[in-house]
């Protein structure tokens, strides 16, 4: 990757981190206005419910009042008596006394009994009758509603129920329970309506904004136009734009800061290379059942000329991703070979694992660079171990070929820190490995209540079925070396052997563990012929 390239991605990402803080409080903006909105249709559809209770209320009571009296039916002091509850309550418009279901007088004075009760509506939990569409003859031709109870009927005008003070552009109705519409307030949407009617529920839809609210007796339904979100959402707006700037400045100026950081560490790990700031330590490999080092892991290490030390895990992704990685491979190649032919050659049974980039694995030209080296160092192929991380097998063919390549030219191939990339059975299963290699993560849950602790007693079994022998990474305590051991794992490295060593230390480290635990080995052998 080139520096323009990478220049060009880093600026895009700049404008991203910036771009995103400001969508996100637009979209914060616009959920707010929804809630709000739909919060304030919810508040009116209580208020226009509460309403209705009222008026409900008032006529019950009024049509109670008239059944506690005793006076004599039709009579003037009973006439009086209903108009005045008429005068007195603010929902009612008439009161009728009924007789075998004939109207016999109303407060209006005496009826021929033509007027008979009609069909009830809706019954409510306090047993009055509800009847819808009333045509009374002194409503001028407006159709009422009838509450009966008792003897008594009350007519109101609908419009009570709905008659609250709103904002202009609401739509209110209330409607009874299983959505027979009582009333309304200006007209709303006939088909937005009867659905309401039938599936009381809050939310928008391409036009409108509506809400619902329900009790035992009423439906209350308000309706207002989409376009009174626009106005809240240009408050809410505003009200979250000076943080998304703040946010979108922080973003933005952060990752400018990465980008710099990070063109500062390729452009540093380039220098680095041609200056030989990168080195190789050991970490040694010990053979668990006699405590003998047979080999070593390279590991890459970078020292700037400032004497600081820059983590692996920061600049191994970065030359992975900017086409590094392979002079790193190459010049790591190199140094091991020039480190430790004399070792190798002098005790054929030690080796020395390297690990290989994921390119590496599908284009098998570390094969050939390790060929070319080999070459007239005396060292065996077989001496030389290749070790690839879980993200070297995603390309399942390409990956056995290179394996089955290095395989016939004598070398050991293991998966590293199995478990904690890709892990998958097939990868064991279709390729042509040696070894295994426990991450870390699973040697440290040994012995503890951790959830992945069970799971390393599965890896060992299930690469023991497949014929791979074990290599456990990261053994710190005689307590994880002593359940190696019960399981039969073949070998170890970590810090309860030894931390990773530069090439004269490794070399004395092997030496010293070579003669304290050779003999030992020796009799093992020579036990078992």
């Amino acid at each position: 990757m080139t520096r323009t390239r990478t220049l060009l991605i880093m600026t895009a990402v700049a404008a991203l981190a910036a771009v995103v803080p400001v969508a996100l409080m637009t979209w914060l903006s616009w959920q707010q206005a929804v809630t709000l909105a739909q919060d304030d249709l919810q508040e009116t559809a209580q208020r226009t419910l509460q309403r209705a209770e009222r008026s409900y209320a008032q006529a019950l009571s009024a049509l109670q009042s008239m059944q506690a009296d005793d006076l004599v039916p039709c009579s003037p002091a009973h006439i009086h008596r209903m108009q005045s509850k008429v005068v007195t309550t603010s929902s009612v418009d008439q009161i009728g006394y009924f007789v075998d279901g004939r109207m016999r007088c109303t407060s209006w004075g005496p009826s021929d009994g033509s007027i008979a009760w009609g069909t009830p509506d809706h019954t409510t939990a306090d047993g009055a009758a509800l009847q819808l569409d009333v045509q009374p003859r002194a409503a001028y031709g407006r159709r009422m509603l009838s509450l009966r109870l008792g003897q008594y009927d009350a007519l109101m005008d609908p419009g009570h129920f709905v008659d609250l003070v709103a904002a202009q552009d609401l739509r209110l109705a209330i409607a009874t329970p299983d959505g027979r519409l009582i009333a309304q307030q200006s007209l709303a949407r006939h088909d937005l309506l009867e659905s309401l009617l039938r599936d009381p529920r809050s939310g928008m839809d391409d036009r409108d904004l509506f809400a619902t609210a329900r009790s035992e007796e009423w439906l209350a339904i308000v309706v207002a136009p989409r376009g009174r979100l626009r106005d809240i959402f240009v408050g809410q707006f505003w009200r979250f734009f000076p943080l998304g700037i703040l946010l979108a400045a922080g973003c933005a100026g952060g990752a400018l800061w990465l980008s710099r950081r990070r063109l500062s560490l390729h452009g540093g790990l380039v220098q680095g290379l041609r200056r030989n700031e990168l080195y190789v330590v050991y970490q040694p490999i010990i053979e668990l059942e006699t405590g003998i080092c047979v080999g070593a892991e390279a590991l890459i290490r970078w020292r700037r000329a400032d004497g600081t030390e820059v983590r692996p895990d920061l600049f191994i992704p970065l030359a992975e991703e900017s086409g590094l990685v392979e002079a790193i491979t190459d010049m790591v190649i190199e140094r091991v070979i020039a480190d430790m032919q004399h070792l190798l050659v002098g005790d054929r049974s030690a080796h020395i694992a390297i690990n290989l980039a994921p390119e590496d694995m599908i284009s098998g030209r570390a094969l050939k660079v390790i060929a070319s080296k080999l070459a007239g160092t005396g060292i065996a192929n077989q001496q030389i171990w290749l070790e690839a991380t879980e993200r070297g097998f995603m390309d399942i063919e390409r990956a056995r070929a290179v394996i089955t390549a290095a395989r016939h030219a004598g070398h050991a191939v293991a998966i590293d820190d199995f478990g904690v990339g890709y892990s998958n059975l097939q990868y064991l299963q279709q390729l042509p490995l040696d070894a295994l290699k426990i991450d870390k993560s699973f040697i440290d849950a040994i012995g503890t209540e951790s959830a992945t602790s069970p799971v390393t007693g599965h890896i060992i079994d299930m690469a023991k079925t497949l014929g791979l022998f074990v290599v456990a990474e990261g053994v710190e305590t005689e307590a994880q070396l002593a359940y190696l051991h019960s399981r039969k794992v073949e070998f170890g490295q970590g810090w309860l052997f030894s931390k990773a060593l530069k090439r004269d230390d490794f070399i004395a480290f092997h030496e010293h563990r070579r003669a304290l635990y050779g003999a030992a080995r020796e009799n093992m052998q020579n036990a078992q012929r």
